[in-house]
């Protein structure tokens, strides 16, 4: 069967689309899948059971001050401003250092850059790939074996140091517990930490398991936020039902004096649209038609219009109330240290309703 010219040259074009992505690329969208099917699952076991009841304090009256024998906070690198002199602190996580694309340690802030501060400074280092994890955890390889003596030497400026790798795969959970395990031989007696994945129950094949991880660790931060995220159903960033349940299961397996409740600072917004996609021409014209789209111009060539669409906004977001809500719910549960993601975020509010004892 014959083509005309026009119709060969658009599949090329089409076919040239879709195969456009390097391996890279192809990886990140795997991870980006990946983190997204496993948020899902989680939200789905959250709402297999009934929320118990919170007895939140009058919306108009005077908010209770919540103190915690340990208050923690993030501090991001180029944002140290957000960290004052006042701030009734404990310990800073400096985030932070990261893995770069050959497994090698890169982005260290220097502690000198943040302000003087009298509490305990910790080294955060993340990896946010699923790919990249694998590849530093192999036991045994070169890669890892840097990596491990990197963070030492990094440390070395620092009270403690902290692990954040949110994308583990599946098969490296016991990979995950030796490399754990030879930081904490070398580090000596500086602080070991880590921030874990929100968990309310035991799930099977954890690579993030709260009791195999607890005797490798002096404290962990349990990320009590992102119930809902970027890509989900509108919802709170952490509903007190959601943390009640996470701070019952935290308590019982990693226990009071290991155990800090991350708290987040942040909010979200939700649109009903998003218009943002690739399209081909048959889109195009559907778009046209349906936004009734009138003028049409060229730059460089090269046909574009604009069109407007009505969007509804859906924002959740936390305030002193909402904040000491969950820091008295903490509390009276027996929690002892609570963790700030992060400083810059907050209403300054907030620091009217924690002390540290």
């Amino acid at each position: 069967m014959k083509y005309p010219a026009f119709a060969l040259v658009w599949f090329v074009f089409l076919l040239s689309l879709s195969c456009r992505s390097a391996p890279a690329v192809i990886e990140e969208s795997r991870d980006i899948v990946e983190q997204e099917q496993e948020q899902e699952q989680e939200q789905q076991l959250t709402e297999e059971e009934p929320a118990p009841f919170i007895d939140l304090p009058p919306v108009n009256e005077s908010l209770p001050v919540s103190s915690f024998a340990e208050v923690w906070a993030y501090v991001v690198a180029g944002r140290e401003s957000a960290l004052t002199r006042d701030l009734p602190l404990s310990d800073i996580g400096y985030f932070g250092a990261e893995i770069d694309s050959y497994g090698g340690l890169t982005d260290v802030p220097h502690r000198r850059n943040l302000p003087a501060f009298a509490g305990r400074v910790h080294l955060v280092v993340a990896c946010n790939s699923y790919s990249l994890t694998h590849f530093v955890l192999v036991p045994g390889s070169a890669e890892r074996r840097a990596l491990v003596a990197d963070l030492l030497a990094a440390a070395k400026e620092y009270d403690g140091l902290q692990i954040d790798f949110e994308l583990i795969p599946q098969r490296d959970g016991e990979n995950f517990l030796s490399f754990l395990k030879e930081l904490r031989a070398g580090l000596g007696s500086k602080l070991f930490t880590i921030a874990l994945k929100a968990r309310y129950r035991k799930i099977a094949d954890d690579v993030y398991d709260y009791e195999k991880i607890k005797p490798l660790v002096d404290r962990i931060l349990v990320m009590a936020y992102d119930e809902h995220w970027s890509t989900s159903e509108p919802g709170p960033i952490a509903s007190l039902s959601w943390c009640r349940r996470i701070a019952q299961y935290a308590l019982s397996v990693i226990g009071r004096e290991k155990l800090i409740m991350g708290i987040p600072f942040y909010g979200r917004a939700w649109g009903d649209v998003n218009p943002s996609r690739a399209l081909i021409y048959s889109g195009v014209e559907d778009v046209i038609h349906e936004n009734r789209v009138t003028e049409i111009w060229r730059e460089n060539g090269i046909p574009t219009f604009d069109y407007t669409l009505p969007v509804r906004v859906k924002v959740y977001y936390e305030d002193d109330y909402s904040l000491a809500a969950r820091m008295e719910m903490y509390k009276s549960m027996g929690v002892g240290s609570v963790g700030f993601w992060r400083l810059g975020q907050e209403t300054p509010a907030v620091w009217n309703v924690v002390k540290l004892e």
